[in-house]
């Protein structure tokens, strides 16, 4: 049953009822009730009218404006509608409000240290400029002195995490976009009530929308309960909710101010293998820091609590001091995404990095579904030399997306890009490795969702501890992968040619 809702209610499906009701309309005209139709058409026309205009009056990437443009145009009943809904129109006044004022707070406690920013030109004024980027335009400094340990499993990252929840003195923050009941989420969540009892103080953000076919009902009360603060986020309420577009798709967990985690992996028993949906395993992975950087995770966590629930002001509390600093190689730079601004962090760094590339881009995503800037910048990279390998999955979680992941192929590796796709199963990892010495790990996909729609955060590392085990890991996930060729792509010619095009169109609501 809750997989059925899962499908039922999905944007896919919800498209397919506006289409649906826009047919319904013509028949009432047929019918002719024409003093109902003429007057509600009269307004969902004016309606999808005043989106279009607004989308093409909007700063935003011509892609993006065109894969909304016409569907409303096609759907003039319904396309505003839709609109108002999926692209975040309308942000209501009090959730601006709290986002100013926790701006304003991240602000005040994320400052540079800048004989670290001094040091990091010196060593390389290319990556120098991208983390100068990422504190102009997300706010998030870089930082030394900080470990980092890759996860190319979820078991492992899993493993790992209680042992560093058993160890927690102070406090525990944590945040995901899926909480699901089970082995997983059960194992914490026993340890974190045990904390609780014991003094220490947890928080958890877990995304409504998210988790909504995998918790039981009003989940955060539950969890209140239990003695741990708890914001289910921008919660789903049906016909009410017109910001239900934008989820925290983030995955962040701190401890004491000294050690945090993000990456792909959720709290759900599929992250661990526990269980297997889709093929014979769930490849996903994680990132572990200790150190300074610890301190832009504690910020990004406290700035999302407070836009939910405002409780204080003085985030300085939950910063860690270190007594010696860690000796650890290279810079790290946790940093954020919101779709509230006008700038796509996500997707910039992924474009300044590959086209910063000068011997390979190596790249894991669930999903390439995404626009013209970023396709040119791969294959502008491979035919400058750069060897440009993408890894997607082999067994889908959506065939919709999967159907427009794979009409991409084509055109890619023409131009010299290498696509594999995961044999085993589905690979949900979101990660870029550069040069033996440049990385990202986060929640970020390569689609339309991650790059304008959600709360998103990353990693990024130069010659940091966790890039060699990350290239260890991608080079023996090329081996076990399928290399796509242009004859596999022939032999899949109205899948790429036909279908994948039509749904370009509608990619935004993919």
């Amino acid at each position: 049953m809750r997989k059925f809702l899962q499908r039922a209610l999905n944007r896919v499906v919800i498209t397919a009822i506006i289409v649906l009701l826009q047919v319904g309309f013509f028949l009432l005209e047929i019918l002719r009730w024409g003093n109902y139709y003429v007057g509600i058409a009269f307004v969902l026309r004016l309606l999808s009218f005043c989106a279009v205009v607004y989308i093409i009056w909007r700063p935003n990437n011509p892609a993006v404006k065109l894969a909304w443009v016409v569907p409303i145009l096609t759907f003039p009943l319904f396309g505003g509608v839709m609109y108002l809904f999926f692209g975040h129109v309308i942000v209501p006044r009090k959730l601006r409000d709290s986002m100013e004022r926790t701006n304003a707070l991240v602000q005040k406690n994320l400052v540079q240290d800048e004989e670290v920013q001094k040091e990091l030109a010196q060593t390389d004024q290319a990556v120098a400029n991208q983390s100068g980027y990422l504190l102009s335009y997300a706010g998030t400094p870089v930082w030394n002195h900080t470990a980092s340990t890759y996860f190319p499993e979820g078991l492992p990252y899993w493993e790992t995490l209680l042992a560093d929840l058993e160890k927690a003195q102070h406090f525990i923050f944590l945040e995901y976009f899926i909480l699901a009941e089970g082995t997983m989420w059960n194992a914490v969540l026993e340890i974190l009530q045990r904390k609780a009892k014991e003094g220490v103080e947890v928080r958890l953000i877990y995304d409504d929308v998210g988790s909504v076919f995998l918790l039981p009902k009003k989940y955060h009360e539950t969890i209140e309960k239990k003695g741990i603060k708890c914001v289910a986020f921008n919660r789903l309420v049906p016909f009410m909710s017109l910001v239900l577009n934008n989820r925290d798709h983030r995955k962040i967990v701190v401890i004491d101010g000294k050690v945090g985690y993000t990456g792909g992996i959720n709290m759900s028993d599929e992250y661990i293998n526990y269980r297997h949906p889709y093929g014979e395993h769930w490849k996903d992975s994680g990132i572990r820091i200790e150190g300074e950087a610890v301190w832009n995770f504690t910020v990004m966590f406290l700035q999302m609590w407070n836009m939910s629930r405002y409780t204080e002001e003085d985030y300085g509390r939950y910063r860690y001091h270190f007594k010696e600093p860690l000796m650890a190689k290279g810079y790290v730079q946790p940093y954020m995404d919101t779709p509230f601004d006008e700038e796509i962090v996500g997707e910039n760094v992924y474009l300044n990095m590959i086209g910063n590339a000068r011997k390979y881009v190596y790249i894991y995503t669930p999903y390439l579904v995404t626009d013209n800037e970023m396709i040119t910048a791969l294959k502008l990279a491979s035919k400058r030399g750069v060897d440009v390998r993408i890894v997607t999955p082999g067994v889908p979680d959506k065939k919709f997306v999967y159907w427009l992941t794979q009409s991409n192929y084509q055109n890619l590796i023409e131009a010299g890009v290498g696509i594999y796709q995961y044999t085993p199963g589905f690979i949900h990892s979101k990660c870029v490795l550069c040069d033996d010495e440049l990385a990202t790990v986060g929640t970020i996909n390569f689609d339309y969702r991650s790059f304008y729609h959600h709360f998103e955060c990353g990693v990024f590392l130069y010659q940091a501890d966790a890039i060699r085990t990350l290239k260890k890991d991608m080079e023996e996930t090329f081996a076990v992968s399928e290399k796509i060729t242009l004859e596999w792509c022939r032999d899949k010619f109205v899948k790429i040619n036909i279908v994948g095009p039509i749904l370009k169109l509608f990619s935004p609501l993919l």
